[in-house]
């Protein structure tokens, strides 16, 4: 099912898929609500949760009566529970926004205004900072396996190939890039019925991408808006399940470039991911059998490298 024809009912409407994050989910809510205060039209918020235990629902419902809420019962994923918040809106631009974000005042009426002054932009990310004011990845070049080999590696130390340069972008200037965090994306309704929703191949991670990429095959533009402002506390939901988030991650990469590279893509990827994962595996097993004490910083590196070898034929 597409998503819901352009409508002037709204002038945006607002997805936010939570997993066991109530207290962060509060917050979100609360910063948007006072951002939305910006904004020349009306605004609907949507919540999609999947199925918490922590009773996000329930705050959501006492303490939000504004806000829309989609109690999921079991948990069919990230962009399947986006896809529901989409279908359910009838905004002319449609915000993607994580539960452990807290936004800046005027962070969505920067991203609208760009948008309306930008006719052929799709979607447009603000810039995210860590919980401590350090600046975080926010966009980054559609990947390659030649990319992701170099990323895999660290090599962007030494030059720019598999991230983009932020550090040298002049901080106040949009910048048009290939693809956007998910945390926070702002996308025009009118780009999203040409593309489509997020794949729910994608059970998490990768979806955004996707969907960038679909953009851009379109003849659409992607941009990064650092005038926007969004602190993004970060994988708040996924660190509960640890090791099933890193495979999941590691999953859906090989999903990417199954679906775009077909199944030699595929092949290729894993063992671009084979080349990484030993030595990530060798060298803790040497730390640790030099210093036995480190085992306890280390284990978790090795559980979730070990966990992905083992798995990779399979996924």
């Amino acid at each position: 099912m597409n998503p819901k024809p352009l409508t002037d009912e709204f002038l945006v409407s607002i997805v936010v898929v939570s997993w066991n994050t109530r207290e962060l989910l509060r917050g979100c809510l609360a910063s948007t609500l006072a951002a939305c205060q910006h904004l020349d039209g009306p605004v609907e918020i949507i919540v999609v949760d999947n199925a918490s235990s922590d009773g996000s629902s329930a705050m959501v419902e006492q303490e939000f009566g504004q806000v829309q809420i989609i109690a999921n019962t079991s948990n069919p994923g990230f962009a399947a529970a986006t896809n529901q918040g989409i279908r359910e809106s009838h905004g002319r631009y449609v915000l993607l926004l994580n539960p452990d974000t807290k936004a800046a005042h005027s962070f969505l009426s920067v991203l609208i205004a760009f948008m309306a002054s930008h006719s052929k932009a799709a979607a447009a990310g603000p810039r995210l900072l860590g919980k401590n004011g350090e600046n975080q990845v926010s966009c980054f070049p559609l990947p390659t396996l030649a990319r992701e080999l170099w990323r895999l590696f660290h090599l962007d130390r030494f030059h720019a190939l598999a991230t983009y340069p932020l550090s040298r972008w002049r901080s106040e200037s949009a910048q048009r890039v290939e693809s956007v965090q998910g945390a926070c994306m702002l996308i025009r309704r009118e780009a999203l019925a040409q593309a489509g929703l997020l794949d729910e191949r994608f059970f998490i991670y990768s979806e955004e991408i996707d969907l960038c990429r679909r953009f851009l095959a379109l003849g659409w533009e992607v941009y990064w808006v650092p005038r926007s402002v969004v602190v993004h506390y970060g994988g708040e939901s996924t660190r509960q399940v640890g090791t099933r988030m890193f495979l999941e991650l590691y999953r859906s990469k090989i999903q990417y470039f199954r679906k775009h590279l077909g199944f030699w893509g595929a092949l290729a990827y894993k063992v671009v991911l084979f080349s990484a994962t030993l030595p990530r595996l060798l060298v803790p097993l040497l730390l640790i059998a030099l210093n036995p004490s480190r085992r306890q910083t280390l284990g978790p590196v090795l559980r979730n490298y070990s966990s992905l070898l083992f798995q990779l034929p399979a996924l």
